[in-house]
């Protein structure tokens, strides 16, 4: 069920080029927060449309999330200080079943598909799963949360142009780590999530895979993020990232 609570801003805090993270005081959506679902984020009068965003983090009252500026929406809420006060729906979506992934999951993110993660790390760990983290991004300046994520399991880096830590893919990195895996999870741009699913589909372990899509509503009664699903016919069904979603069996979306 979700919840529309007025949020203050506990901290705003510029992580790199057009990246930033913003803490919230929420209990409410804090309290009732899953790994991988996301809220809806009203960004001031002059923008209509609510702004989806992934939890990174919850607990203890307050959301952690972390954006990238894309537009004036995201503008608006990269301005916001200490003290300000945000209209925030949530928690919306079905996140991760960590609990399919096994005792050694892999858990994937590329570029702002990372934060997401965090949680889901956080949260097969307290499981007792002993999870592991490939996280990718295009360059030096873009790396986000790695200590973050360095602090809850063995974590794995890559860049697209070696300018830090491996060059090369998050499916190299997977490639190398699905013999002893139990599961795969994931969150990032569509082609990098095929990739990933392909690589699971081959090994035979489940994968999950967190779907990015332009949002309208949040809550499915819109059409904007509509994505193609396997009907059990064979046939292609359509649903709904923001309600349905964002997280799917890899094999249930048609890539």
């Amino acid at each position: 069920m979700s919840i529309q609570e007025i949020c203050r801003a506990a901290s705003n805090t510029r992580l790199g080029e057009g990246l930033y993270q913003l803490v919230l005081d929420a209990p409410q959506i804090a309290a009732a927060a899953q790994c991988g679902q996301f809220v809806h984020i009203a960004c001031g009068e002059g923008n209509l449309l609510r702004r989806p965003i992934s939890i990174c983090e919850a607990g203890e009252g307050r959301l952690r999330i972390v954006f990238q500026v894309k537009g004036s929406g995201t503008e608006w809420l990269a301005d916001r200080k200490e003290g300000d006060t945000l209209d925030v729906l949530g928690p919306l979506g079905h996140g991760f079943d960590t609990a399919a992934l096994g005792a050694r999951p892999v858990l994937i993110g590329g570029g702002i598909g990372v934060p997401p993660m965090l949680q889901a790390a956080k949260c097969a760990k307290a499981a007792g799963a002993a999870p592991r983290a490939v996280l990718g991004f295009r360059n030096r300046g873009a790396v986000i949360l790695e200590e973050d994520f360095r602090a809850v399991c063995e974590t794995f880096v890559t860049t697209d142009d070696g300018s830090y830590a491996r060059h090369g893919f998050v499916t190299d990195v997977l490639q190398e780590l699905v013999a002893d895996a139990t599961g795969v999870a994931a969150c990032g741009p569509k082609p990098m999530l095929k990739a990933i699913a392909a690589i699971a589909k081959q090994a035979g372990l489940p994968c999950q895979v967190s779907m990015e899509e332009r949002m309208g509503c949040g809550i499915g009664a819109c059409l904007v993020c509509a994505c193609a699903l396997k009907a059990e016919n064979g046939e292609t069904r359509y649903g709904h990232v923001c309600k349905d979603g964002p997280v799917f069996n890899a094999e249930e979306v048609e890539w």
